[in-house]
C-alpha cells in the first residue's frame, strides 16, 4: 500500500499511553476529523491542487463539469495556460462565476451573474458547467446557461500545455486566463474534463502537487 487512508484516527495508545494528537513533532497533509463529512475534496483557501504534469492539451474542443460548495464570494476554480498567451479560466469574483478562454487572439468570457451576490456562496452544493468548442465558450450554472460572443471567429485552438490547477496555483507560475489569486475555500467534487468521447475523471489524492488541499472529506454544510 502506497497511499494514505482516508479517514480519521482518534484515541491511539501505544503501551498503554494515549498519543497527543494536538501537538505532533511533524504532520504532513492532515487536517482535523469532521463531525459530519460529506463526499469531495476540501480547499483551505491557502493552496491548490496540480493536476497532469506532463501538460494538458485543452486544443480545439474541451467539456469541464465539477460541482463546487462555498462561502466567499472570490476563488480560483481551475486554470490551464500556456508559457504563451493561449489559456483557459474559471473563478468566482465576486459572487460571479467567469469562463476565461484565449485561443491566442484575444481573451473572451462568459459571465454567470446570479441574482443575488451570495447566492452561489450559501454553502451548498452547485454545478458548474464549462463549455469550449472552438471559437465558441458557454458557461452553465445550476442549469442556467451563460454566453457570449467572440470576435475572433478565425481563431480556435488553445494550444496548452501547463498542468491543471484546480483551487489556485503557485506564486510561480502563469496564468493567463485568472483575473484573480485568491485561492478558493470551500469544496470541490467530480471534476471531470471530456474531449470528444473520452471523459477522464479527476482523483484529487492523484494529484503530484498538494497544498492546503484534503482529498475525500468536506466539512457537512455550515449552517
Amino acid at each position: 500500500v502506497t497511499h494514505s487512508i482516508p479517514a480519521c484516527i482518534g484515541n491511539m495508545t501505544i503501551n498503554g499511553k494515549q498519543l497527543d494528537n494536538e501537538s505532533p513533532v511533524s504532520i504532513f497533509a492532515v487536517n482535523k476529523c469532521y463531525v459530519t463529512a460529506q463526499d469531495g475534496t476540501y480547499f483551505d483557501g491557502r493552496g491548490f491542487a496540480a493536476l497532469v504534469r506532463e501538460g494538458y492539451k485543452v486544443r480545439s474542443d474541451v467539456n469541464i463539469t465539477l460541482e463546487f460548495r462555498t462561502t466567499a464570494v472570490h476563488g480560483i476554480l481551475l486554470g490551464v495556460s500556456s508559457a504563451k498567451v493561449d489559456a483557459i479560466g474559471l473563478e468566482m469574483v465576486n459572487g460571479k462565476v467567469l469562463f476565461h478562454v484565449n485561443n491566442g487572439a484575444g481573451r473572451i468570457t462568459a459571465t454567470y451573474e446570479p441574482r443575488g451576490t451570495s447566492s452561489l456562496c450559501d454553502g451548498k452544493w452547485h454545478k458548474l458547467q464549462a463549455n469550449k468548442s472552438k471559437h465558441r465558450i458557454s458557461l452553465i450554472i445550476d442549469g442556467n446557461l451563460a454566453q457570449t460572443d467572440n470576435p475572433y471567429i478565425q481563431s480556435t485552438s488553445a494550444d496548452t500545455n501547463n498542468p491543471i490547477y484546480v483551487g489556485g496555483y503557485p506564486a510561480d507560475v502563469k496564468q493567463n486566463c485568472l483575473t484573480s489569486k485568491s485561492s478558493f475555500h470551500g469544496c470541490l467534487r467530480n471534476l471531470v474534463l471530456t474531449k470528444g468521447q473520452q471523459a477522464e475523471l479527476f482523483d484529487f489524492s492523484r494529484a503530484f502537487d498538494l497544498r492546503g488541499v484534503f482529498p475525500h472529506s468536506c466539512p457537512g454544510a455550515e449552517h
